[in-house]
C-alpha cells in the first residue's frame, strides 16, 4: 500500500490541502522580495566625481562646471569615474574639443556626487561602491547566494532529519532576526555578513515550502500545487517593485521586505508536519493523528469514525509503508545507484542553468527602455501567464520536454538581444520579456519536476543538493556582469550558452507525468 492510497481515504485533495497551500504561499511570496532585492538595494544611480571648490564657479551653470571639470566619454556623456586635474576653461569656447593629454585626467579624488531623483540612498551611494569598488557592489548579491547555497545543504539535511515544519519555522525566525540586522548595518562588512546569513536562513523557505505542500497532495493535484506555489513567487516579484517604488531608502526597504516573515510565522502554527516524513521516520502515531485531522477537515466522517475502531489495522498499514521507506540516507546516497546517479548529475546541470539564466535576466533591468520599477513589475507580470501555460504543457507534453525547451528558448531570447541593436528598445524589451517568461517557466517546471524525481526518503536531500547547485548559479550570475569590461556582450553570450546546454541535459532525465511519487530507492531503480 502506497501513501497516495492513504491520502485518497482521507479525502484526496480537499479543504485540508487547500488550507495548507494557502498558508505556505505566504513565505513563498516573501522569497523573491529578498532574492531579487539586489536590484534596488545595490542600484547605482548616475554619478560623477565630486568637484572641489565649486563655489569658485558661481558664474557658471552646473552644465558648464561639469564641462570644464569632467571629461566626456566617446558617446558624449560625462565620465563617472574620472575628472580633470585642473579646470579646462577653454572647453567653454568649444565644447567639442577634447584634450588628448591623458596626463591631466585622473580618477575621482574627492568622492562622488549621485543623482538622488530615483533613489534616496542605496548601498552604492552609502559606501561609494562604484568605479574601482564596483565589484564589491555586485559581490553583495554573490554573498547572499553563497549563504543560500550553504543553507541548501544545511536545511536539506536537517529537514530530512528533524522534520519539514520544525526547520521551516527555524528558517522564518532566523530570516526575521538577520533581515533586521541587515537593515541596521553600519558598515559594508556588517551588511555582507548579515546578508550572507540571511541567505542561509531563507534557503530553508526556498527548500522546504514546496515539498511540504507536495507531500500532502495526491498525484492528480501535484502539478496544480507546484504551479500555484510558483505563481505566488511572481506575486512577490510584483510586490517587490511596489515596495521599492514606495520605499526609496535601502535601510527601510530591507525592513519592508523582512516584515512579512512575521505573518508567515503566525500562520505556520496551523500547518501540520508532513505525514510522509513522519512515516518514513517511524513516527506512526503522529502521522496517524495528522491523517485523522486531514480526514475530518475534508469531511470524511466515515473515515474519522472508523479510525478509533480500526486503529490497530491502520497502524499495521502505516508500519508496512514505513518498512518500505525506512533506512538511513545522506547526500552520498544520491550517487550510489546508477539511475539515481544519472538523475542527480543531470538535474544538477538543469538547476544550475535555470538559476544562472533566471538571475542573469532578473538582475539586468536596464537597457530595455523601461524604468527599473516598471521592468521589475513587468517581469513579474509576464511570469503568471507563463506559469498558466506550463500548467497545461507539463500535463500534455510532459515534464521532460517542457523543462528542456523552456531552457533552450530562454537561451535563444538572451542570444537574440545580443544581435538586436541598442536603439531598438521596443524590440529588445519584447524579446527580454519573452525570455523572462521562458526563464520563469523553466524555474516553475524544475521545482515540480525535481520533487517528483526523488523518492520520499531522499526528497529533501535531493532538493538540498539541486538547490545547492542552483545557488552556485545564482551566486555566479551577478559576477558575470563584470565581464562586460572584456567584451560588452560577453555576459549575455555566457547566459545564452549555459541555458541552451543545460536545456539539452534535461532530455536525459526520466519522465514523471502521472507517475506516483517514489517512496524508496527501489522505486527509482
Amino acid at each position: 500500500m502506497k501513501f497516495e492510497d492513504l491520502l485518497l481515504e482521507t479525502g484526496g485533495f480537499g479543504r485540508f490541502q487547500i488550507l495548507i497551500l494557502a498558508m505556505l504561499c505566504l513565505p513563498r511570496i516573501n522569497l523573491p522580495m529578498h532574492f531579487l532585492l539586489h536590484n534596488f538595494l545595490a542600484a547605482t544611480p548616475s554619478h560623477h566625481c565630486a568637484i572641489p571648490h565649486q563655489e569658485a564657479f558661481v558664474n557658471l551653470t552646473m552644465e558648464e562646471v561639469l564641462l570644464i571639470s569632467i571629461p566626456r566619454k566617446p558617446d558624449g556623456t560625462f565620465s563617472s569615474c574620472e575628472m580633470f586635474s585642473q579646470p579646462q576653461f577653454h572647453l567653454l569656447l568649444n565644447s567639442s574639443l577634447q584634450s588628448e593629454n591623458k596626463s591631466i585626467i585622473q580618477p575621482c579624488q574627492h568622492g562622488w556626487v549621485y543623482d538622488h531623483s530615483q533613489f534616496t540612498s542605496t548601498i552604492s551611494t552609502q559606501w561609494d561602491l562604484v568605479c574601482d569598488q564596483r565589484g564589491l557592489n555586485q559581490a553583495t548579491a554573490t554573498f547572499f547566494f553563497i549563504g543560500v547555497t550553504m543553507g541548501a545543504v544545511v536545511f536539506g539535511y536537517l529537514s530530512d532529519r528533524f522534520g519539514r515544519k520544525t526547520m521551516l519555522l527555524l528558517s522564518l525566525v532566523c530570516s526575521v532576526v538577520l533581515g533586521m540586522l541587515s537593515a541596521a548595518s553600519v558598515s559594508y562588512t556588517m551588511l555582507a555578513i548579515t546578508r550572507t546569513l540571511t541567505g542561509v536562513a531563507l534557503s530553508g523557505l526556498s527548500l522546504i515550502v514546496l515539498p511540504l505542500g507536495m507531500e500532502w497532495v495526491d498525484v492528480q493535484h501535484r502539478t496544480f500545487t507546484g504551479i500555484l506555489s510558483s505563481i505566488f513567487w511572481s506575486v512577490g516579484n510584483m510586490l517587490l517593485a511596489l515596495a521599492a517604488y514606495l520605499v526609496r531608502e535601502w535601510h527601510w526597504l530591507l525592513v519592508a521586505v523582512t516584515g512579512p516573515c512575521l505573518l508567515s510565522i503566525v500562520c505556520l502554527w496551523w500547518v501540520p508536519e508532513s505525514a510522509r516524513w513522519l512515516i518514513a521516520k517511524g513516527k506512526v502515531k503522529q502521522a496517524h493523528r495528522h491523517l485523522l485531522r486531514c480526514a475530518r477537515t475534508n469531511g470524511r466522517k466515515d473515515f474519522a469514525e472508523d479510525m478509533p475502531l480500526t486503529t490497530y489495522a491502520q497502524r499495521i498499514v502505516l508500519q508496512r509503508v514505513y518498512k518500505k521507506m525506512g533506512g538511513s540516507y545522506s547526500y552520498i546516497s544520491l550517487f550510489r545507484t546508477p539511475v539515481l546517479r544519472k538523475i542527480s548529475l543531470c538535474s544538477g546541470m538543469v538547476w544550475f542553468g535555470v538559476a544562472f539564466s533566471y538571475y542573469g535576466m532578473s538582475m539586468n533591468l536596464t537597457g530595455f527602455g523601461l524604468s527599473i520599477y516598471l521592468s521589475q513589475f513587468v517581469f513579474g507580470v509576464i511570469e503568471i501567464p507563463a506559469k498558466i501555460v506550463m500548467y497545461v504543457l507539463v500535463n500534455r507534453i510532459g515534464r521532460r520536454q517542457s523543462q528542456a525547451w523552456t531552457l533552450i528558448l530562454t537561451g535563444l531570447c538572451i542570444g537574440a538581444n545580443v544581435v538586436i541593436p541598442k536603439p531598438l528598445t521596443s524590440l529588445r524589451s519584447v524579446v527580454a520579456v519573452m525570455g523572462k517568461g521562458f526563464s520563469e517557466a523553466a524555474f516553475t517546471t524544475v521545482f515540480l519536476y525535481t520533487s517528483e524525481l526523488y523518492p520520499t526518503i531522499l526528497r529533501q536531500n535531493g532538493m538540498g543538493y539541486t538547490s545547492f547547485v542552483a545557488r552556485l548559479g545564482g551566486a555566479l550570475a551577478p559576477l558575470v556582469f563584470l565581464l562586460d569590461e572584456v567584451w560588452r556582450s560577453l555576459p549575455e553570450v555566457t547566459y545564452c550558452a549555459v541555458a541552451v546546454c543545460s536545456g539539452a541535459a534535461a532530455f536525459l532525465l526520466p519522465e514523471t507525468l502521472n507517475v506516483c511519487l517514489p517512496e524508496g530507492i527501489e522505486d527509482i531503480e
